[in-house]
């Protein structure tokens, strides 16, 4: 067998390596260490003044996207507004709609017997549409994807109860500029100085507004509103808004509160059934004030369309604050009804859309801009899917007096109704703030603050990418 070795050859200089294998070898190394580096801190390629995102660990408790942190601001930008509540609203105190972290007192409406079954009464509170803020700080603050360790944040909430600011000065006879821009130019200082807020320029930090968008957005020459949306260092930040500028990508639109504040999924699954079983006698149910002091006031119209449909509709007159004082009437209008009516409000949206819908009503709407260029994390929109959970009539049409409101519901087939009722009753859970603890809702429903914050991660994500 000796003779089948290789004897070793003599000269020594032929065991060294060649140059050739030096570098072919040097250079498979360098693409092996760039791998590893750029495996371990993804988006490091990204421009740099954009926040890089940290690996996550695979165990961050459901929130594989990514974690929130909430800043700790001085009291004076969010609890200290909460104790003049009192005067933080003209025509009504808001002390009774803040118990309970913001969800209200629990409902007790007179009539809820007639309106939903006892073991469903315990999720309903009576709740205000202006406290927002408040219902979504104080959620994020046990909400299972928060985190307390800001290098492990991917978003970055801001709970400035900036609607709460503004909203005290907003009717005050002797309130000026200064008086509604003081506690937002303050924040922003504030904000400015923060490591984390100077390290992305704030395009990973998001705030949620508890009143619409144009009631901060003043022009330069004076009017409505404060100026906050249009100060210097906020326009990388993200508002999370229940009504948004169309024309402004860092305005994202979500839901207005409703009364209904489930704990677990089971209590959404109850309510769902409920609202799909219920009998329905009336084609379409219309809650709204008319404004006579407006010239062609559409809502006027709408009323004398539900008279002419008779017993198809039912109508409710919000004159006065009723449905705000007494929101169990429109849920019982709602309820009582397969399509609801939802024209625009004082602005585009309303809230009256997220009660019709939570009651299972399908809405229909006479605006594009009242729900299809606003909720588009919420509610499916585009021309392929308007249809699947709303109607909408052409409001030139209607005054025009070519179509009646009975006329273009009443001919869509009841097949296609219930379809359309059974995609609003699926959409109810992203529709509403739970009341739900750390864990959410469970068996993997999400609320409609869990797809804020997955629209959040994915915002700062994309903007990671571009």
């Amino acid at each position: 067998m000796a003779g089948m070795s290789r004897p070793d050859t003599a000269n020594p200089a032929a065991r060294r390596p060649r140059p050739v294998v030096i570098i072919l070898v040097a250079f498979f190394a360098l693409q092996l260490l760039v791998f590893l580096v750029f495996r371990e801190a993804p988006g490091a390629a990204a421009v740099s003044h954009v926040t890089v995102l940290p690996r996550r660990d695979a165990d961050d408790s459901g929130c594989g996207g990514g974690q929130v942190y909430v800043y700790d601001l001085p009291p004076v930008f969010n609890e200290d507004l909460l104790s003049p509540c009192d005067a933080l609203a003209p025509w009504y105190s808001l002390c009774p709609y803040l118990a309970n972290d913001g969800l209200g007192f629990p409902a007790n409406w007179t009539n809820m017997s007639t309106i939903m079954p006892a073991e469903l009464v315990g999720s309903w509170y009576s709740s205000d549409q202006f406290v927002l803020e408040h219902i979504v700080h104080r959620r994020l603050l046990s909400h299972r994807c928060r985190t307390t360790d800001p290098a492990r944040a991917t978003a970055f909430f801001v709970p400035f109860y900036a609607g709460l600011s503004v909203g005290r000065h907003l009717w005050a006879t002797n309130s000026t500029d200064a008086d509604r821009d003081t506690d937002g130019a303050a924040l922003l200082s504030w904000l400015h100085a923060q490591t984390y807020y100077k390290r992305s320029h704030g395009w990973d930090h998001f705030i949620a507004l508890g009143r619409i968008t144009w009631d901060f957005r003043r022009s330069p020459d004076g009017g409505w509103g404060g100026s906050f949306l249009l100060m210097p260092g906020l326009a990388n930040i993200t508002r999370l808004v229940i009504e948004r500028d169309p024309w402004d990508a860092m305005d994202v639109g979500i839901p207005y509160p409703t009364g209904f504040h489930p704990r677990t999924a089971d209590d959404v699954r109850a309510w769902q059934q409920y609202a799909l079983s219920r009998p329905r006698p009336k084609l379409f149910a219309f809650a709204g004030a008319p404004r006579s002091a407006i010239k062609g006031d559409f809502r006027a119209l709408l009323l004398e369309e539900c008279k002419a449909a008779g017993d198809a509709c039912s109508e409710l007159d919000c004159g006065e604050g009723v449905c705000i004082k007494q929101n169990a009437l429109v849920m019982q209008q709602f309820l009582g009804a397969r399509f609801c009516l939802q024209p625009r409000g004082d602005s585009f949206t309303r809230r009256s859309l997220f009660d019709c819908m939570v009651a299972g009503a399908v809405p229909v709407l006479f605006w594009r801009r009242s729900a299809y260029l606003q909720y588009e994390w919420y509610v499916p929109v585009g021309n392929d899917h308007e249809g699947e959970w709303s109607v909408f009539i052409d409001r030139d049409e209607l005054r025009a007096g070519n179509v009646t409101i009975r006329g273009v519901l009443a001919a869509i087939p009841a097949a296609r109704v219930q379809q359309m009722r059974k995609r609003v009753v699926e959409m109810i859970p992203k529709l509403v703030y739970s009341a739900a603890d750390k864990e959410g809702l469970g068996d993997g429903m999400k609320d409609a603050l869990d797809v804020m914050i997955d629209g959040m991660v994915r915002r700062v994500a994309e903007q990671g990418r571009s």
